[in-house]
């Protein structure tokens, strides 16, 4: 399943919605978005809140939809249970969301300490049960790593929505097999990607696993390269320190020594359709069954129009051969 990345931190809420209607019309069979309160560079200059466009979203197009989120801070983690249940009721089977730890960027807005890494990950961990309890329709109350009085969600679909695990190493994939129903990473080496999904399965990890892909594409190569050096060369940096950056002004002041080429390992930067074509059949290969595509450069439509033009049915091509 191919699907299409919404990028709420490059592209105003209004022109994404036409965006993600576009890709529906192009052939893509899925989407999933982001969720920030904050852009990574000044430069991208957006960040719409993702749940009310959501709600927009899944009811403009047919396409199954997810949102990577982070609760426990910035959300609590009974109203982000809420609003999955209210999608979930609206949408029947057609949402998901994946649940990550965080970044400071995001949830220093509170004003609370950004804490360190194995704290977030409890935290993430009592949040996933608490929420697959409000789901289940019980009520909860806590003291812990999360603080509830007495929430119920009264408003649930018949089958709750998949949360599944956001992990970028491998053994964050491994630590969150035990609570996800899936899992997605974000493209990386290929021998690093084998390792994270085998942490996940040898952990026990079911469900089906996704994988988000950054992509720049345009007429010349050099156009592509631009494209990305301008929009995503925070690309260039690995966690923790996307993690721990607080503001889109300290990570352009932190990446303006990132060249173009230092882009390459974390962007598919071609102006060859047939080229991406194949980098994503080699990745889908490694044992990814979804592939969401985000191309970082902020107009959308030339791309969305030329992948699905040429590089889905390639792809459809190639998995009815591998199917065979």
């Amino acid at each position: 399943m191919i699907g299409f990345h919404a990028s709420h931190e490059q592209i105003d809420p209004r022109a994404l919605l036409a965006a993600v209607k576009h890709a529906e019309e192009v052939g893509f069979t899925a989407a999933m978005c982001s969720d920030h309160i904050s852009p990574w560079s000044v430069r991208q200059g957006q960040s719409g809140f993702a749940w009310s466009w959501l709600g927009a979203a899944l009811e403009a197009t047919n396409l199954p939809f997810g949102v990577v989120n982070a609760p426990g801070q910035r959300y609590h983690p009974a109203v982000i249970a809420q609003a999955i249940g209210t999608l979930g009721q609206m949408y029947p089977g057609r949402f998901w969301a994946a649940l990550g730890s965080g970044e400071n960027a995001n949830e220093h807005i509170t004003g609370e300490r950004w804490p360190r890494k194995d704290l977030r990950n409890a935290r993430l961990e009592e949040s996933v049960t608490v929420m697959r309890a409000l789901l289940a329709g019980e009520e909860v109350s806590l003291d812990h790593h999360i603080r509830i009085d007495r929430a119920r969600v009264w408003s649930r679909p018949e089958a709750p929505p998949l949360l599944v695990a956001a992990a970028v190493s491998a053994e964050t994939a491994g630590w969150a097999a035990a609570w996800a129903d899936g899992l997605i990473t974000v493209a990386q080496p290929p021998e690093q990607l084998r390792r994270v999904l085998a942490a996940y399965e040898d952990a026990g990890g079911t469900g089906r696993k996704a994988l988000q892909v950054h992509l720049s594409w345009a007429a010349t190569d050099e156009e592509a390269l631009a494209i990305a050096h301008d929009q995503w060369r925070t690309g260039a940096f690995n966690p923790p320190v996307l993690w721990d950056i607080d503001t889109p002004e300290s990570f352009d002041e932190i990446t303006k020594h990132v060249t173009a080429e230092d882009l390459r390992s974390s962007v598919l930067i071609n102006s060859d359709l047939g080229w991406h074509a194949d980098r994503l059949a080699e990745l889908a290969a490694l044992g990814f069954e979804d592939i969401y595509l985000h191309h970082v450069g902020k107009k959308q439509q030339r791309f969305l129009d030329a992948f699905g033009e040429r590089v889905l049915p390639q792809l459809g091509r190639l998995n009815g051969e591998a199917a065979a």
